[in-house]
């Protein structure tokens, strides 16, 4: 039986949650907490988490280090039923969980319980990917030779998530260096502790040995400084700012670290003059507004042919207009806060001095603080035309509800302004031509492609992952996450000479 969270009550109620290391849930070495506050209402205290710092990390790591002794040598089949009676148990909680992350974190209801129904299928199809074949049998110069390839597993895996999709990452970084024989020390993000917290009890309840999953909470400096410099843990798996991403890459090169990175985009959806409209306004807008547009995946530039740009922009500014901003648990809100008010202040600074430089602004992009919004982080989703491609506005990624069009002559242009960014995470065409389709599906320098749907989406059992500055060219999810959690071996067998019917030889060349 797993012990319970630290838990204790303070005034008001408010929770106390600890790191669970080696097994056990305790508080920081420390004794320190970090409040966590809903963004819809910095008057709602979620709960109060553990402030970790260097000596949780060592002991977060010790553990893993020694539960990686018996797991990664362990039955595949034992990893595949946990991680399967871990995604029942968390199927059991979706709806708390769903809400519980529309509070913390301030996507809607619907798409807190999405996100957590999201995380269950990927932890059944990780269940199933642990009882896939592990090798490949190959022949040899020798006839006699037995020559096969196997994947074993790294070691001490750091998994470091951002607070965008609280429950999801986390379940698609983890579920699959577990599946494969990894231990784990998990940081999440700070914004976020809660979420962690109830997808590391799933997991602990499935029966996950001590030491096998940890979980850190607390500030990056504290616990993910010294968390990536341990040189125990032989991989790394962030997602998160490429400035951070970038400072990775160095380290990792440095220490011999293996480093997967998932970063930011600029996502175009390009709208052609055949297009269905009304489908391609729907998409759009969904792409760009849902979510308070803070995902890796959101789209941020409507790049439409010029033939139909107006009409378009038109179409746009009116639907944006009338998106319902507030509380999240409200089952009418469409778009919820933003993650602090830092967040909020930034993008409300980025739409204003947009403006102030000559950019059209259609729609939006003031604080709202009337009403029930007063207490927090809300944004009205904003809207610009005729996007200068070079600016501010068409290059970097302003993670908030901000859209910008820009209008273009036909699919060659449009491809040019689509690939002349630094990111390369995901992109949608709209049209109704086949050929068109094809030539933007080649053309698109973008690790995921959509045509005629949202450049936001991914299903687990396929690649997830960018080009150019978007990732470290390596992909999550599906197959491919094998690949990261995993090192190859190349084995010979050969008899002994004495047993061996007639001589032979390898002829190697090296």
């Amino acid at each position: 039986m797993v012990a319970a969270p630290t838990r204790a009550e303070t005034g008001g109620g408010v929770q106390t949650f600890g790191n669970y290391i080696a097994g056990e849930w305790r508080p920081a070495a420390t004794g320190e907490t970090l409040e966590n506050r809903s963004p819809s209402n910095r008057d709602d205290l979620v709960g109060l988490f553990a402030a970790s710092g260097p000596d949780d990390v060592r002991a977060a790591v010790d553990a893993a280090a020694e539960a990686f002794e018996t797991w990664g040598k362990g039955s595949p089949i034992a990893r595949a039923n946990i991680l399967h009676k871990a995604a029942n148990i968390l199927e059991g909680r979706i709806e708390q969980i769903g809400r519980e992350l529309a509070r913390e974190e301030g996507k809607t209801l619907k798409e807190g319980i999405g996100e957590t129904t999201r995380s269950v299928q990927i932890l059944r199809y990780y269940a199933g990917e642990a009882q896939q074949p592990t090798g490949e049998h190959y022949p040899s110069v020798n006839p006699l030779t037995l020559l096969y390839t196997v994947h074993e597993p790294l070691g001490v895996c750091a998994v470091i998530t951002p607070w965008n999709f609280p429950i999801a990452i986390p379940a698609w970084k983890i579920a699959p260096a577990l599946a494969f024989g990894n231990t784990v020390v998990f940081k999440p993000a700070s914004q976020t502790p809660l979420c962690a917290v109830r997808l590391v009890e799933a997991l602990a309840e499935a029966g996950l040995p001590p030491g096998v999953l940890n979980l850190v909470t607390g500030r990056a400096g504290s616990v993910g400084d010294p968390l990536v410099n341990d040189e125990r843990v032989v991989a790394i798996s962030f997602t998160g700012s490429n400035e951070v991403g970038a400072s990775l890459r160095k380290l990792a090169g440095e220490r011999g670290a293996k480093i997967q990175l998932e970063l930011g985009g600029k996502n175009p959806a390009i709208v052609l003059a055949d297009a269905d409209m009304d489908h391609a306004l729907m998409h759009v807008v969904n792409g760009a507004m849902m979510s308070t547009g803070q995902k890796c995946t959101a789209t941020s530039r409507a790049i439409v042919d010029r033939r139909v740009a107006g009409e378009f922009t038109e179409m746009l500014s009116k639907k944006i207009t009338a998106l319902r901003v507030g509380d999240p648990l409200d089952p009418e809100t469409q778009i919820g806060p933003l993650i602090d008010e830092a967040a909020a202040e930034r993008v409300a600074g980025e739409v204003q001095q947009a403006k102030d430089q000559g950019v059209s602004l259609l729609a939006g992009g003031e604080r709202l603080r009337d009403g029930g919004r007063k207490n927090g982080a809300f944004v009205a989703p904003a809207l610009f035309a005729e996007v200068d491609p070079s600016s501010r506005m068409g290059q970097e990624e302003l993670f908030g509800p901000v859209l910008g069009v820009i209008p273009v002559d036909g699919l060659d242009e449009a491809l040019a302004v689509a690939n002349k960014v630094r990111y390369g995470l995901s992109a949608s065409l709209f049209t109704r031509d086949l050929s068109t389709a094809l030539l933007f599906a080649q053309g698109i320098q973008a690790g995921i492609v959509h045509v005629n749907s949202e450049t936001a989406g991914a299903e687990p059992q396929v690649p997830f992952g960018g080009m150019k500055g978007s990732s470290s060219y390596s992909r999550e999810q599906g197959k491919a996450a094998r690949e990261f959690y995993t090192q190859m071996k190349t084995v010979y067998i050969d008899l002994p000479p004495a047993e061996q019917p007639s001589p032979g030889g390898r002829g190697s060349l090296a």
